[in-house]
């Protein structure tokens, strides 16, 4: 693969990443919002606070498309993918978010997985980033992780 084809694969893969992280930023201010019942309150406090981060990485993963050549897609390029992390129909069913939240992270943690390898030993800086990136992710994962080892066991 020549260096502008990895360029471009590299640019496509941060594409899906920050799309992804928009659509995570959009269903946790949803859920942190909708969820009802006292049993919600810690993880829609949770949801709350993630959203800054996950709208960080959105940020540095636009920027980065934009430093290696890219262009930071508009809104008519959106897909949504996360089925799993929608409003439930029941506004209590904290577990349904919880679960939701899981995958998405499992998402996010093999799409930077999946980037830190294309970058690997071509462009250490979003390697880098992504690296950071996929931290935060396993941070949030285990959170969730915990929850739903609290509210299932």
């Amino acid at each position: 693969m020549s260096d502008q084809d990895k360029r471009s694969t590299i640019i496509s893969e941060l594409c899906v990443a920050y799309w992804m992280e928009m659509e995570t930023v959009m269903n946790y201010i949803a859920c942190s919002i909708n969820l009802d019942g006292v049993r919600a309150e810690e993880i829609k406090s949770s949801l709350q606070a993630d959203i800054a981060a996950e709208m960080m990485h959105a940020q540095l993963l636009a920027k980065r498309i934009k430093t290696v050549g890219g262009i930071v897609p508009g809104s008519a390029s959106f897909v949504s993918r996360q089925d799993s992390l929608q409003p439930p129909k029941k506004m209590t069913d904290v577990v349904s978010i919880i679960k939701g939240v899981i995958v998405a992270e499992d998402s996010a943690i093999a799409q930077y997985s999946k980037i830190i390898q294309l970058c690997d030993g071509f462009d250490y800086v979003t390697q880098d980033l992504c690296i950071t990136a996929l931290g935060d992710e396993e941070e949030h994962r285990r959170e969730f992780m915990g929850f739903l080892s609290e509210y299932e066991g």
